[in-house]
């Protein structure tokens, strides 16, 4: 037997790469005059400048790079571009792209198509924010921002009553996640505050649902990571608006206070009950060597040698920062009220600092810290950020391990750190949202930046802080989820998997919308 000569095997290798090059190219025209043929194909874009800003998000860590883009002047072309692929004998996957605050690529589509929500947004005919008739509700198209729902919904004196802390966040892109921020412990999440929403799913279905109508559609595109259906409308429930708040910060150099004074806080949670807090939220104070840092801009100038003594001496101080809201009927009784929530408690004293400021000022307030950075040009960086849900019951053991271990041992701490507690019986189980099952657990957020060139370090952290829940059998669950095998999905979901697995089938049988997550493909 002759053996085989070594430019055999390099012709063998040649043939075998351009097959591979052959399949990718008819893949690639396949998709390309499926595309082509659709009535919205002047709305599909391959502009460089389109290409390159759908190929990354917030976080700035993931590229991958999309087949075209979708400007879509209303949700009828989202639904005739998706209906058309899954007709199709060669499907693509597509994403919906809101304000691409995703910080893993969970809103990309690598050889795919990703949709701009926005584009939405510059069409008037469409449903944009309209307050109904009775000033009950405001029905908002998915790509609207939560600034302008507020804005438009302040003309009438109302207001929704969950947001999250940054509101220059899509509706639809919030209610496929929770929406969640420091209102959260009385009022829910925002996918608990949802009347009826429209969803296109992935068989190009155009859908209104609630929860007496199409309810599973409606519980699972809640939460869902956009696994189910692209959300193009939400109608949210309004209450009138406060005017102003009273806004406090106290500080604690002991866990156990800290956490139990935010238990307390949170037990008081009716919603009608008008001497209740309507925030609740905290965050930690590290040994920087100055003030200088997003979350502590709220502390007066002239006390803050005092603070950083204290954090000096500490290592770790622990904030709590509280907001009461109050109108023109409740001015004369908003500060006997507070008095009273604030009885008790076992903050440092003479370290208790209060603001007084406009509603809105208080809601935006993450906007001013934005601008000053992005004046500072430090705006558009990576951001590895991790943010979990942990179980009241071992919160001190991951402040012991992770904030007093992890966290001051590797002193990585460019951005603010959270840990604020919630009520379980203020989520509803029917959604796809997935926490922990205890009746109170912990949001902790480390929502840190880095520059280029070492975001890895920031990384290497995060998963330092898994493993070693991991190890102690803290079962933590992701907020804003990126997970890397179907197996941590399963456990991600726990009881809820199968439930999870089966709606997909229902609405998404091919597996085309939010690649991204790497839920049931790994094409992010």
């Amino acid at each position: 037997m002759i053996a085989a000569s070594p430019s055999y095997f390099t012709v063998i290798m040649l043939l075998s790469r351009l097959m591979v090059f052959i399949g990718i190219s008819k893949n690639n025209y396949v998709l390309s005059s499926n595309l082509q043929a659709l009535d919205i194909a002047p709305k599909l874009s391959r502009d460089p400048s389109a290409i390159a800003s759908a190929s990354q998000d917030y976080g700035l860590i993931v590229k991958s790079v999309p087949r075209t883009v979708l400007f879509p002047s209303s949700p009828q072309d989202i639904a005739s571009l998706i209906k058309s692929n899954y007709d199709s004998s060669a499907p693509f996957t597509i994403a919906a792209r809101g304000n691409s605050h995703s910080i893993r690529g969970q809103a990309m589509a690598k050889n795919g198509v990703v949709v701009d929500m926005t584009w939405l947004n510059k069409n008037s005919n469409q449903t944009g924010i309209r307050v109904s008739d009775d000033e009950k509700y405001v029905d908002v198209g998915g790509e609207q921002l939560w600034i302008d729902v507020l804005n438009v919904t302040l003309r009438s004196g109302l207001s929704p009553v969950s947001w999250t802390d940054y509101l220059y966040l899509t509706v639809g892109g919030t209610l496929s996640n929770a929406g969640i921020s420091g209102q959260t412990f009385r009022y829910g999440p925002q996918i608990s505050n949802v009347y009826e929403m429209d969803v296109i799913t992935g068989k190009g279905d155009f859908v209104t649902c609630s929860p007496n109508n199409y309810s599973d559609l409606f519980y699972a595109a809640l939460g869902g990571l956009g696994q189910f259906g692209i959300i193009t409308r939400a109608r949210i429930p309004l209450e009138p608006a406060p005017k102003r708040v009273k806004w406090i910060r106290m500080l604690y150099s002991d866990f156990s206070a800290f956490s139990r004074d935010q238990e307390h806080l949170i037990s008081k949670n009716e919603r009608a009950d008008q001497t209740a807090l309507n925030y609740v939220e905290g965050s930690l104070l590290l040994n920087q060597g100055s003030l200088d840092n997003f979350r502590s801009t709220f502390f007066p100038a002239q006390e803050q040698p005092k603070i950083i003594s204290l954090i000096t001496k500490y290592g770790i101080v622990y904030s709590l920062e509280i907001v009461k809201y109050y109108d023109d009927q409740t001015t004369a009784t908003v500060d006997k009220d507070l008095h009273q929530l604030l009885k008790g408690l076992s903050y440092l004293p003479g370290f208790l600092f209060e603001k007084d400021v406009g509603y809105v000022e208080f809601l935006n307030r993450v906007r001013s810290e934005e601008l000053k950075l992005r004046s500072k040009g430090i705006w558009d960086v990576p951001h590895p950020w991790l943010n979990l849900f942990i179980p009241k019951s071992r919160m001190s053991d991951f402040n012991d391990g992770v904030f007093k271990g992890i966290v001051l041992q590797r002193k990585i701490t460019t951005g603010p750190l959270l840990l604020y507690p919630m009520n379980r019986n203020k989520w509803d189980d029917r959604t796809s949202a997935s926490i922990p099952e205890e009746e109170i657990f912990y949001t902790v957020g480390f929502l840190l930046a880095s520059g280029f060139d070492n975001w890895q370090a920031v990384d290497d952290q995060n998963k330092s802080v898994l493993e070693y829940c991991e190890k102690a059998g803290i079962e933590v669950k992701q907020y804003l989820p990126h997970y890397t095998t179907k197996e941590d999905w399963i456990s991600h979901f726990g009881s809820k998997w199968n439930t999870f697995q089966q709606r997909k089938q229902q609405f998404d049988p091919k597996f085309l919308l939010s690649p991204g997550q790497s839920i049931f493909n790994n094409n992010s």
